[in-house]
């Protein structure tokens, strides 16, 4: 069986697919073997609708990037960012670096694995649908690699499924010592900001 957070084996079949957030229409190549290749998927729309970053950022993270949907979104409105976009599966990473050359990002997304981000950058801002079906260890462990990462005042935006345990999660963060705050609900997804104490 496949999972889109590994590299998936066998042929590409790329296809375009059409997003609407932020009053614009976004074209995206995606394929087979990635997250929600036949469409934005309705967290991540959730997340696009009622968040925008603070377009004075410069430090950026999509985490669990996909084909680069956040990290396109987040380097069109900070012109002035750059914005490392991380995941396991190479082939969305591959997606992500066309789709960046596509929207004409490419010099701000850096596509990165996790092993070859920059271990002391900080970031101003950090969005991402977390990857919950890989386990709850798992997910905790990749939410205390990234999130020490944020600068003193910045925030991490996460969007989480409330049939896939938000709300254990923000308690669970809470528990780190980070606060976190629920800043919208919609479609049954909980949109999370996550900040320093």
């Amino acid at each position: 069986m496949s999972h889109y957070f590994t590299s998936p084996e066998g042929a590409e079949r790329r296809r375009t697919i059409t997003a609407r957030f932020w009053e614009e229409d976004w074209e995206f190549t995606t394929a087979n073997g990635v997250f929600s290749h036949d469409g934005l998927d309705l967290g991540t729309g959730v997340l696009l609708r009622t968040h925008t970053p603070d377009a004075s950022a410069r430090r950026l993270l999509d985490l669990g990037c996909g084909y680069g949907v956040l990290a396109l979104a987040l380097a069109t409105a900070c012109p002035d960012a750059v914005v490392d976009a991380v995941d396991v599966n190479d082939r969305a990473l591959e997606l992500a670096r066309d789709n960046a050359r596509a929207h004409g990002v490419a010099d701000r997304v850096r596509v990165l694995r996790p092993e070859d981000a920059d271990p002391d950058a900080c970031y101003d801002e950090l969005w991402s649908n977390p990857p919950i079906r890989i386990g709850k260890q798992a997910l905790h462990d990749l939410l205390l690699t990234w999130l020490p990462r944020l600068t003193p005042d910045g925030v991490a935006r996460l969007v989480v499924g409330r049939n896939l345990g938000a709300d254990s999660l923000q308690r669970w963060l809470i528990e780190q010592g980070y606060a976190c705050e629920r800043t919208a609900s919609a479609k049954g997804f909980r949109i999370f900001a996550v900040t320093h104490p």
